[in-house]
């Protein structure tokens, strides 16, 4: 690396630990800002696109093409779309601990780009697929279908999951990597950061809502070939603009895996146990202010929360190996890592209430009447895009006019701390289970006077009866999603934003695996001694107004929950901008 003065570094160069792909440090007005980030919002709307085209119709070609049973393949999309959500904290620890954000995100995106081929040849090739069911047009039902053999299901399958693999090392980088062209020693590039995540927001939800409207059509009217060969292409496109932008980018050294840094300090606390803790935290071991500035470290003070950690830095004579004393700021950083886990336990339940938007939600839509006009029938997938523009507009005005009307009455720059936005958010959820109940059981009831129960015929009730649940959850994510997302990674230390990111995909996969494990317990039990179920194939058989009602009391234990921890929570002051938030 080029030797510079300090003056030098000040005036024309980043400060904060950013060099070229070549490890040399970069200019300021080179690289990184807005120039870099504009190619990576570009990917995020195409990635986006790509993948939840994929996700969001996922559960009708598992039914329609496939033959699977309701039970099966809900739990299928969710426990996949819970890989590819949980494989980014594996992403995340190979490029802080090997080979760096940049060439993890380009190896991952040459396997995702591999898995979309896969998954394109397996819904195209015709031996790759049972043959389709016989269709009663009348009745509008199925009968006939043969099972999938086990070669197709494992092709189709494993093209997924190899998808799944791809993705994590370039979800967990992405927006790291955006995050990363801002220089946190620069205040003018702090701010535009902020600027940054939501513009990184907006074009996550515009992919979505692209993918939920134009692409579902698509697989619905045109074919399954088409739909998922334009997701594959629509990746391709992505990536080829985040290459392109390689000449702008500003790159952070490997500062090694958040994980190691965490266990050294268990690991030393553990073994200093019966250690007693000195008076005065100045005593604790702690690198020099120079040393500190060399290595581009931000120092953090001792605290009294979780005081048993601080016996890591105690310093013991002869004890001097990264296993047995470690800096106080190391120490805090991985209290404040340890310190959000009660609140991430508590966003479980509401991202299991969002896995059923792409399974149950899109089932319940097949048994309805979905014609607009003669000839248009709109997919039963779309109307997530209902839920994503009630988002897109309640952000817009919270953003505003809420936060700065609630600002006066608050004084806190966000208007209501995140904790509070995140409660807001679980609320509404617990509306949304309840207002799914009683429109299921509404459709239920049409179904019984209109005998197509037993059939499973479609229901004489327009599809548009489910508006009102995808459009207050619509809500319910624009007050939990953006609150989620800046909690985990607004929270974190400064060293271990890659972590507190990954906390946020740990939600979301943990969220969609545990709606996999509570689909198959309560059909399991509802079926013992001699119950009928309440999830069967037959959707007009099933008792899906129960289950939402039992999703609606788990969400008030979890909010009940989410308001103790919270009392309990400090947040850090300077992480977010308020020495008011203190906890709610």
């Amino acid at each position: 690396m080029a030797e510079l003065s300090l003056e030098s570094v000040q005036k024309d160069y980043t400060r904060d630990g950013t060099v070229d792909l070549k490890g040399n440090p970069v200019l300021r007005s080179k690289r990184g800002g807005w120039t870099a980030c504009s190619f990576l919002v570009v990917y995020e709307v195409f990635e986006r696109i790509a993948f939840n085209g994929i996700a969001s119709n996922l559960v009708r070609y598992l039914t329609r093409e496939l033959h699977q049973g309701t039970v099966t393949s809900a739990n299928n999309v969710t426990n996949w779309v819970g890989t590819m959500w949980l494989s980014p904290i594996i992403g995340a620890y190979v490029a802080d601990a090997y080979l760096g954000r940049y060439w993890t995100f380009m190896i991952g995106s040459i396997i995702y780009i591999l898995g979309m081929l896969l998954l394109t040849l397996a819904v195209s090739v015709p031996s790759l697929k049972p043959p389709a069911c016989k269709n009663n047009t009348n009745a509008g039902t199925y009968f006939n279908c043969k099972e999938a053999s086990q070669l197709q299901l494992g092709i189709f399958f494993l093209s997924l999951y190899i998808l799944a693999i791809g993705n994590g090392g370039c979800k967990a980088n992405i927006s790291t990597i955006g995050a990363d062209q801002f220089d946190a020693f620069d205040q003018k590039e702090r701010v535009q950061k902020h600027s940054f995540f939501n513009w990184w927001l907006f074009s996550v939800f515009f992919g979505n809502l692209m993918a939920a409207t134009v692409l579902v059509y698509i697989q619905d009217n045109v074919g399954w070939a088409v739909g998922y060969a334009l997701c594959t292409v629509g990746l391709m496109f992505a990536v080829i603009i985040f290459v392109i932008g390689t000449p702008f980018y500003r790159h952070k050294l490997q500062a090694g895996s958040p994980f190691t840094k965490m266990a050294k300090v268990l690991v030393a606390a553990l073994r200093k146990r019966t250690v007693p803790l000195p008076s005065d935290t100045k005593e604790l071991y702690e690198l020099s202010l120079i040393a500190q500035v060399e290595t581009k470290q931000f120092q953090i003070k001792a605290t009294d929360t979780l005081r048993c950690l601080n016996k890591a830095s105690v310093k013991i004579a002869g004890k001097n190996s990264p296993w047995e004393l470690c800096t106080v700021t190391q120490v805090e950083e991985t209290k404040q890592m340890l310190k959000m886990l009660p609140i991430l336990v508590s966003t479980f339940v509401p991202s299991m209430m969002l896995a059923q938007v792409n399974t149950l939600f899109v089932k319940q839509g097949m048994t309805l009447n979905r014609h607009i006009g003669a000839h248009f029938q709109i997919p039963p997938a779309s109307l997530q895009a209902f839920g994503i523009i009630s988002m897109l507009i309640c952000i817009v005005i919270y953003d505003q006019l809420g936060v700065p009307f609630l600002r006066k009455f608050t004084k806190i720059p966000r208007g209501i701390s995140i904790l509070q936005r995140i409660g807001i958010g679980q609320v509404l959820y617990i509306v949304t289970a309840a207002v799914a109940a009683m429109t299921e059981h509404h459709r239920l009831r049409v179904a019984r006077e209109h005998g197509v129960v037993g059939t499973g015929a479609t229901v004489p009730l327009t599809i548009f009866i489910l508006l009102p649940q995808f459009v207050i959850m619509g809500i319910a994510d624009a007050f939990m999603d953006p609150a989620r997302f800046e909690f985990f990674y607004d929270q974190a230390p400064e060293g271990m934003k890659s972590l507190g990111t990954s906390y946020n995909f740990t939600s979301l996969g943990i969220g969609n695996f545990l709606s996999s494990l509570l689909l198959s317990i309560v059909s399991h039990l509802t079926k013992r001694n001699g119950g009928k179920g309440w999830i069967l194939n037959n959707l007009n058989e099933s008792r899906l107004d129960y289950f939402y009602t039992f999703f609606m009391a788990l969400n008030c234990l979890n909010f009940v929950f989410l308001i103790v921890v919270s009392k309990n929570f400090v947040y850090n002051a300077v992480a977010s901008d308020s020495e008011t938030e203190t906890g709610d």
